[in-house]
């Protein structure tokens, strides 16, 4: 029988050391890419917030003068006088008050009715269209940052996700962004022997194709790792980021950008937001924790002169319906606000109108999709050729 034959793909999905352990596992994120070529310092940068669960997009955004609201809200609806105003019309969640400042001094935008057509409220299947960029009926196995990162990418650390595991929205066909949680920890699990022994005799397997592919992954995951330890080390002063894990993410983030470091796409996650019952204590309790952070994050780069060349966007994979349920919670629902952040909004404030909550089926109705805004920022921050990127042509949207 002729030997099955593995290409480079097939050989590292197979192979026993991908799994071999919580030491070994990080050195896989993010495949042996091109040569490191350093950024320019004013490359600008992008940090992606998810919020994951599905946040409630009305109790966050509160229409105060829309009586609707009040009369499918009884219980959960927020009052005007406990609302943050920012409008004439909408008031934010009381518990940012973070993000109340970065609105007052002009550097937030709210989209609101963000969604797209047919819209699916399973948590696994609605992130990973939002991760793809993908139609809902379309199944994609790579993500818009990583296929962003195929047409882009400088470094095996272009694009970072603050977390030990990769998401699907960095995985590219050849190219991937790296997933750290603690720069510190990755460093010292490569001091394990059996890499060090790995590396020091990698050239013993050149002759086998797939092995010497693997042992490039390691080096230039432990090149990579080098890299985030040293800037994650360099002496900055921040003392303004809340005792969270969310804000100790950013804190790294923060400290990683005004390093100077080449990574350019920056990857968060804040979870929980599935707030099916007692919501209104839940999501205030996260929205703050939210808010408190990007106001700090906002702080810091501000005072190191970058915040201008930053861009911070926030999703969440779908929102709740108009009405609330029987458990003082919201159930999954449809269209979302999305934020953006930055010192270089043309638009500010307030993007567009509430979708209207007289919904037959208990649902918002998206009038923005999604990949308008993955498009603007892909096009008019990032530079990059869209059409490579985003199967399909949408508007883009002009807030930048």
């Amino acid at each position: 029988m002729t030997p099955k034959k593995y290409n480079r793909r097939q050989f590292l999905k197979n192979s026993s050391l991908i799994s071999a352990g919580s030491i070994m596992t990080p050195l896989f994120l993010s495949p042996f890419s091109h040569a490191h070529q350093p950024l320019t310092s004013s490359q600008k940068k992008l940090i992606i917030i998810q919020l994951s669960g599905g946040n409630d997009g009305l109790n966050t955004l509160i229409p105060f003068r829309n009586d609707f609201y009040y009369k499918a809200r009884p219980h959960i609806g927020i009052e005007k006088n406990n609302c943050l105003p920012i409008h004439d019309a909408y008031g934010l969640n009381p518990e940012m008050k973070g993000m109340e400042a970065i609105f007052k001094e002009g550097d937030a935008l709210i989209i609101n009715g963000v969604g797209y057509p047919d819209p699916d409220l399973s948590h696994f299947r609605s992130t990973d269209i939002w991760q793809t960029a993908s139609q809902s009926d379309q199944f994609l196995s790579t993500g818009w940052i990583g296929r962003f990162l195929d047409q882009n990418s400088q470094s095996n650390h272009m694009a970072l996700e603050m977390d030990d595991t990769l998401s699907l929205a960095l995985k590219g066909h050849n190219n991937r962004g790296f997933a750290t949680s603690n720069p510190q920890m990755m460093k010292r699990s490569l001091t394990n022997p059996l890499i060090q022994h790995s590396l020091a005799h990698h050239h013993d397997h050149d002759h086998n194709e797939n092995i010497s592919y693997l042992y490039k992954t390691l080096i230039q995951t432990h090149q990579s790792a080098d890299y985030l330890f040293e800037k994650a080390n360099v002496d900055t002063q921040m003392s303004s980021f809340p005792n969270t894990k969310f804000a100790n993410n950013l804190k790294q983030v923060a400290q990683f950008i005004i390093s100077g470091s080449d990574t350019q796409i920056y990857f968060v996650e804040l979870t929980g937001f599935d707030t099916h019952f007692n919501q209104q204590a839940r999501q205030g309790k996260l929205l703050k924790t939210y808010s408190d952070g990007v106001h700090a994050l906002r702080k810091e780069l501000k005072r190191y002169g970058l915040w201008n060349d930053t861009l911070v966007f926030t999703y969440s994979e779908f929102g709740r319906r108009i009405s609330e349920n029987g458990s003082k919670g919201t159930d999954h629902g449809t269209a979302n606000l999305s934020f953006i952040l930055g010192g270089n909004l043309h638009k500010k404030g307030i993007y567009n109108e509430i979708p209207s909550l007289k919904s037959r089926d208990n649902n918002l109705t998206h009038s923005i999709d999604f990949r308008q805004i993955y498009a603007t920022i892909l096009d008019k921050w990032l530079e990059a050729d869209t059409q490579k990127i985003i199967d399909g042509s949408f508007d883009q949207l002009d807030f930048l």
